[in-house]
């Protein structure tokens, strides 16, 4: 019931378009594939970083002094710069393979952007010590606790190549090829707006 319990309340979670679903979505309409994969490891990969801590039980991390706050205003500054990419990115031939979008150049590139995408996210840490905290019991044993953090690292890989082959398939590309440019800006109008939040919101 636990278990049941924890993922269900992870996978509404995933329901919602975040920052990650709209760099993935951007991604994914001007790459081949393989980037938008590259860019789902990134994310999935600082997602286990936090779910690492969360099952150690660490929550006292969100009480060191600055921690939060310095997330909160590197992810915001982090996500204006993307949305800006974004915003001013030209408007491409789709039939043409484009070197250089967003001034990203190989795959490493490309994870990185994913990774910071998610690590400078404060809401993703206080999210996944929220589940551990709120619904896993402390006498949950370790390894079992190992085994939920694996499964929503699955979740979230499978969830974000799945949105990646969606968006990325060569049928879906030509019939938004009209509207990808627009698309792009939409993106970029929405991540800003998510940086703004962080650096000028409510304070976590």
């Amino acid at each position: 019931m636990e278990f049941l319990i924890l993922a269900t309340a992870h996978f509404l979670a995933l329901l919602s378009p975040g920052t990650d679903f709209f760099i993935i979505v951007s991604t994914a309409l001007r790459r081949p594939l393989k980037y938008a994969f590259t860019v789902s490891i990134g994310i999935v990969t600082a997602h286990a970083l936090y779910l690492c801590i969360a099952v150690l039980g660490l929550e006292s991390i969100k009480h060191i002094s600055g921690l939060m706050e310095t997330l909160r205003y590197l992810g915001g500054i982090y996500l204006l710069y993307i949305g800006f990419m974004l915003i001013k990115a030209p408007k491409v031939d789709m039939d043409i393979e484009i070197k250089k979008p967003l001034h990203v150049e190989n795959l490493k590139s490309e994870f990185i952007k994913g990774f910071l995408s998610a690590f400078l996210n404060p809401k993703n840490i206080i999210f996944y010590l929220s589940l551990f905290t709120t619904l896993v019991s402390v006498s949950t044993p370790l390894y079992m606790r190992s085994l939920y953090a694996l499964w929503m690292c699955s979740l979230v890989l499978f969830w974000d190549i799945g949105i990646s082959l969606m968006v990325g398939n060569k049928k879906v590309k030509n019939r938004l090829s009209s509207y990808i440019f627009r698309l792009e800006k939409i993106a970029g109008v929405i991540l800003g707006s998510f940086g703004l939040l962080l650096i000028f919101g409510t304070k976590i």
